[in-house]
């Protein structure tokens, strides 16, 4: 997902002296990041966070702490390493070699026991001599806090620290518009604000003595008081909370089974809720720029963790349902019927270009489809009736915006154009501005009408019509009759020839000439109805063709087009959740080997990246270095790639419930290609269900509630 507010923000320009001076956003991919949302800690893999790029502890989309620079008698500890130690926490390892005997071997070691919470962070900091000698030594951990918008930071724009205050003993705090952040160290003694150049900080030392082979143990807190955030922790654990019941995979391929515990991992420090709506759960979608509710994003993550339960799904259903579009203003994109994109704290304006979104910002024109299909899925899932029910004139009004607003020309496809000139210029998942390119390179103009998004309206209205027939409201006929519609049209209208053999194209631009790139978009078709069956596995076999499957994963543009590049955010690099999508489409089409293709280039990548895939990592080919090259912006976690690896476990097993119908269809990957697995802790209508697939493909299912049979799916 991108926008300004998720998308790489272009190079402002700034004129000094005659030299252009490029302001850049901040590179990611070698920092650590501990979460627990709303709150995160992003330090360098020695712990130290320093005044620099976006390292801070953030709290709901503002920096609470700029610096926290721990050092030992003035000098700061060397780097060993640092591992996650659970959801929200992670553990450093440095040493002081200056400190303790003079010997080759180290006899000083510091280790930083990280724990982030929903508005804080507490840091236990060991101290651990095996010297044969006393060690005497002052600790010092200097802090500063500079109050910064994430978006001032996103852009890489000027901050400057603010002046701290000793407050009480061993505290020092700051205030700004009602937003109060507090340091307190145990036992430390805090120090007034010391001036050094632009920046002003805090001090907390204490005194230390080690006696020989001693060890001794500080602790300090952040705690930080936010009470205009936006979003929360939820006030209840998920489904999939640790506990008696909580998921867990056994598989003989030890990268699957070890990428779907840290992605469980990160995918419980991920979860928010409205700051006035407590109760219902949504995922936010990622550290650091995006850990607040995205229509889109949320949406696909409780989509693809349906498997684990329908509570974070109907949680996501209802936050969204209640910020549901009733006017139109093209200043936020907001229409009867519509999906909000994203929700923040305040307007979202970057320095330097003109974008400006409001704070609650419906530009996205796939949020509404995707959203109809999360509560058809869920019902499948078997969500409680009531809960559907409730949320049937929501349902309504979404389809009322995709048979109205949703086609601003009335050609009768889905399409977009930022009216307001301050807003999204592409308005699909892939909505960065240079996104949308024809196979020679030239960039598309827009209105667009995207090719995922009329297989998401066409599988919408169809599933729209389904919920509308079982609860005995009207107007099935009618949406059944519009996706027979679009899917002619469809047809008449997208396909083009390529070298590979005909494909849907990308999009139509504003001539309605098809955006002839072969992209991953497209896999996005399958299941969606849009697609025959010869169709389908045309589509599959371009899919895992060379061009398109080279990488770890699934390029999001293929390597023969003009507009290709490895490390282009939408036109090259490869993103977990896009592949994990396809994945899911061909294992339930069918295509084993094709899911398995890309779902073990998925594996292959996680390993490289300590099993916490990031948000998307360089289309390079598999030759190049054998190993992913990082998106150094990317975001780490985020919820749809972290969701990734319940999705290919479950396309793995091939389970497919219809709990209204009384059903669950078995099709798992025939011949078992990513390996023999069993997994606990899946549920079905609320029920805990646990599967196994063995060597040869077969499945047993246990659990499954009273009066759903199993049916195995033909060949």
């Amino acid at each position: 997902m991108l926008d300004d507010a998720s998308s790489p923000t272009p190079p402002v320009v700034t004129v000094a002296d005659s030299t252009a001076a490029y302001r850049l956003q901040p590179l990611l991919h070698d920092l650590v990041s501990t979460v627990r949302a709303p709150t995160v800690a992003l330090s360098g893999g020695d712990g130290q966070i320093r005044p620099a790029g976006v390292q801070g502890v953030f709290h709901a989309d503002s920096r609470a702490l700029s610096q926290a620079t721990l050092t030992i008698d003035g000098r700061e500890p060397e780097a060993v390493g640092h591992a996650p130690q659970g959801p929200g926490a992670t553990r450093f390892v440095t040493l002081a070699r200056w400190l303790g005997d003079p010997v080759p071997d180290p006899t000083v070691r510091i280790e930083r026991f990280r724990q982030v919470v929903p508005g804080g962070m507490e840091e236990r900091v060991e101290i651990v001599s095996s010297a044969t000698i006393p060690v005497t030594a002052v600790v010092s951990l200097e802090v500063g806090c500079d109050f910064a918008p994430i978006e001032v930071v996103k852009s890489g724009g000027d901050t400057a620290e603010a002046a701290p205050e000793r407050t009480a003993p061993g505290e020092i705090s700051w205030h700004s518009g009602g937003v109060r952040v507090a340091v307190t160290g145990t036992g430390a003694r805090a120090e007034s604000a010391e001036s050094t150049g632009y920046a002003r900080t805090g001090f907390l030392r204490w005194p230390v003595e080690l006696a020989p082979r001693g060890r001794v143990t500080l602790s300090w807190r952040v705690e930080v008081h936010d009470p205009q955030a936006v979003v929360t922790a939820p006030d209840r654990p998920a489904e999939w909370a640790a506990g008696e019941g909580e998921p867990r995979v056994v598989a003989t391929d030890h990268r699957l089974s070890r990428l779907f515990e840290q992605s469980m991992d990160d995918l419980r420090s991920l979860r928010l809720a409205e700051t006035a709506a407590p109760g219902d759960t949504f995922l936010g979608a990622g550290v650091p720029w995006f850990l607040t509710l995205f229509g889109r994003d949320s949406i696909w993550a409780a989509r693809m963790l349906l498997p684990l339960g329908t509570e974070l799904a109907m949680g996501t259903l209802r936050v969204l349902a209640r910020r549901q579009g009733t006017r139109i203003d093209p200043a936020s994109g907001e229409a009867p019927g519509k999906i909000l994109h994203e929700l923040r704290r305040h307007d979202f304006t970057v320095e330097g270009n003109d974008l400006h979104l409001p704070a609650a910002y419906y530009g996205t024109i796939d949020a509404t489809p995707l959203w109809i299909g999360l509560l058809h899925d869920a019902w499948r899932w078997g969500a409680p009736a009531g809960e559907i029910a409730a949320l049937l004139p929501h349902l309504e009004a979404a389809l009322g915006w995709l048979g109205g607003p949703a086609d601003p020309d009335g050609d009768g496809f889905v399409e977009y154009v930022d009216t307001s000139g301050r807003g999204l210029a592409n308005q699909g998942w892939k909505d960065s501005g240079d996104a949308l390119c024809f196979h020679d390179g030239r960039q598309a103009q827009p209105p667009i009408a995207l090719v995922e998004v009329q297989g998401y309206a066409h599988q919408a209205a169809r599933q729209g019509a389904d919920l509308l027939e079982a609860f005995g409201r009207p107007g099935a006929d009618r949406w059944r009759g519009h996706a027979a519609a679009l899917a002619e049209r469809f047809r008449a209208r997208f396909w083009v020839d390529g070298p590979g053999g005909r494909f849907p194209a990308l999009a139509l631009d504003r001539d309605k000439r098809p955006v002839d790139a072969l992209t991953s978009n497209i896999g996005h078709l399958l299941g969606t109805g849009l697609l025959n069956a010869d169709e389908e596995a045309g589509i599959a076999d371009l899919l895992v063709s060379p061009e398109m499957a080279g990488g770890f994963g699934l390029r999001t543009m293929s390597a023969d087009a003009g507009g290709f590049s490895p490390l282009s955010y939408h036109c090259g690099s490869i993103w977990a959740h896009d592949t994990a999508i396809v994945v899911a489409g061909l294992a339930r089409a069918g295509f084993a080997t094709h899911a398995a293709t890309l779902a073990e280039g998925l594996l292959a990548a996680g390993e490289t990246f300590g099993y916490r895939l990031p948000e998307l990592f360089g289309g390079d080919d598999r030759s190049a270095l054998g190993r992913p090259v990082p998106y150094p912006a990317a975001c780490r976690p985020q919820a749809w790639s972290a969701a990734a690896a319940v999705t290919v476990v479950h396309a793995a097993l091939g389970l497919y419930p219809d709990v209204p119908g009384g059903r669950m269809l078995l099709r798992p990957l025939a011949g078992a290609p990513l390996g023999a697995l069993s997994v606990r802790g899946l549920r079905v209508a609320g029920a805990e269900v646990s599967a196994a697939v063995d060597r040869e493909g077969e499945v047993v299912v246990t659990g499954l509630p009273g009066g759903i049979s199993t049916e195995r799916a033909s060949a």
